[in-house]
């Protein structure tokens, strides 16, 4: 085995993270963070499984699979193999299909899609389950850290897609542990992936790309390990560089935190602030969801949602410029999944805002537009000055046609920091979802053996559970 390589400034923020990913061991971490992020793994894989046979993804998989060649890793839930970095593409589209995965509140970005895809794909005959679970904790780990460096949300309300521009290094160093890299090419590893940053929020209106934009950037930080892996450089100190650096060029026109990178590595686990979605939609719409589905009660001595004469939604900058905009129909169905007023106008319908919510026909009802076209929605930027976890809460106030109105607020949605999606509760959710789309023997031993993952001397039984082709969720 070679002398290792050292980093090329141990000191700085470049050398501290990869140090720290480098030396990081499966005994260092708490048990309560092992078992989220064991959990975390489960939600990433039902939501690939959901997504396999979604129309877009559909599409998806036949268009990248005319461009790149045959290979050996499976696409999952479809029954085709492709290389490594267009599985990873599509894999990465699949989990992010239908807006089910997890997020980070206070650094935007799907850990879920950029992880899981590239380490599958990283993964050897040799790879244990515990290695897969370590590199995928390191990634948990440095992508929402990035993002603080760039001032988290602000990197929204500017119209970036975050995750892509905080994943990619993410991703890359999470293949890079898996790939049992020395420091210094960690580093490498995380110049490569640095350089390729980026990703624009506009995708949200209608783009079948929105899906594919995680994706993007876990390729590229499967490619960056793999370039490192081979002695191939990349851009040494690039987090702190000021000419050309990761931050000096993506923090332009607002104030980064450069120490964010590196603060409580291996004390404080960004792991256990992970948010697991309960609803089909963004993020930042789960409190108008879930504050809809408290007025629904309010509307049952009533005769129908006839009476309703207003819906007005007030949110902060955050859920404004990420989920407003007057939408025309008929709305795509990533429009309707980061549209404020499609997820409140559905919710007060159906009671909730899962796939059946997003279908053609519903994407499309006379109900829902009614309804769309008595809401507005106001920024309130008074939110904006709150603490940080107060910045997603949602004010939800209907009016009737008497004149008389009720309220309901959420400050902070279930599934928040101090109210998370419990365990069980991920696994419960694992069922539902998967259970639409694969038969109830597969779905219990692919739920096995992800739970178990920490404890297999290999991955073949979970990939060959995850391989095989899996029934449509909507169509």
């Amino acid at each position: 085995m070679g002398v290792m390589s050292e980093v090329s400034a141990p000191d700085g923020a470049t050398g501290q993270l990869v140090t720290w990913v480098h030396g990081l061991s499966w005994s260092d971490v708490p048990t309560e963070v092992r078992e989220r992020a064991t959990h975390l793994f489960l939600d990433g894989l039902a939501c690939a499984l959901v997504g396999a046979q979604l129309p877009w993804s559909r599409i998806g998989l036949d268009a990248v699979l005319r461009i790149e060649a045959t290979g050996d890793v499976a696409v999952i839930g479809t029954g085709r193999r492709t290389s490594a970095p267009a599985a990873v593409l599509l894999n990465s589209s699949f989990i992010q299909g239908f807006e089910l995965d997890d997020f980070h509140p206070l650094a935007p970005l799907h850990s879920a899609s950029l992880l899981i895809p590239s380490l599958l794909a990283t993964a050897t005959a040799a790879t244990t389950g515990e290695d897969l679970l370590l590199a995928f904790l390191v990634g948990l780990e440095v992508g929402p850290r990035i993002g603080y460096s760039l001032g988290g949300t602000e990197m929204l309300q500017r119209g970036w897609h975050s995750g892509p521009v905080f994943g990619g290094i993410a991703a890359a160093l999470a293949c890079g542990k898996l790939r049992g890299l020395d420091p210094a090419a960690l580093e490498d590893a995380v110049g490569f992936a640095a350089t390729q940053s980026a990703g624009l929020m506009s995708a949200q209106y209608e783009a079948m790309g929105k899906r594919m934009q995680h994706g993007f950037a876990a390729r590229n930080g499967f490619y960056a390990a793999g370039l490192a892996s081979g002695g191939y450089t990349g851009i040494d100190q690039v987090l702190e560089r000021r000419y050309g650096g990761f931050l000096a060029v993506y923090g332009e026109g607002h104030e980064t935190d450069l120490d964010a990178i590196t603060r409580g590595l291996g004390e404080h686990w960004e792991t256990s602030l992970i948010m697991v979605k309960s609803w089909a939609v963004m993020g930042g719409l789960h409190g108008a969801v879930q504050a809809c589905q408290t007025l629904r009660d309010s509307l049952a001595d009533r005769d129908s949602v006839s009476e309703i004469a207003q819906i007005h939604i007030r949110v902060g900058s955050v859920v404004y410029h990420h989920g407003w905009w007057q939408p025309e129909r008929p709305l795509t169905a990533i429009g309707g999944q980061m549209n404020i007023g499609y997820a409140a106008a559905v919710t007060l319908l159906d009671g909730t805002a899962l796939p059946e919510q997003f279908t053609a026909a519903r994407l499309d009802a006379d109900d829902v537009w009614r309804l769309l076209a008595l809401t507005n929605v106001e920024l309130d930027t008074a939110i904006d000055e709150l603490v940080l976890t107060e910045r997603f809460q949602t004010h939800v106030t209907i009016t009737f046609t008497d004149g008389s109105t009720v309220s309901q607020s959420v400050i902070a949605p279930h599934g928040n920091p101090f109210d998370p999606i419990t365990n069980d509760e991920v696994v419960t959710k694992y069922r539902a979802l998967v259970g639409r789309v694969v038969d109830a023997e597969r779905t219990t031993d692919i739920e096995t053996a992800a739970l178990g993952l920490a404890h297999a001397a290999t991955l073949e039984p979970l990939l060959s559970l995850l391989a095989p082709a899996v029934g449509r969720a909507i169509d």
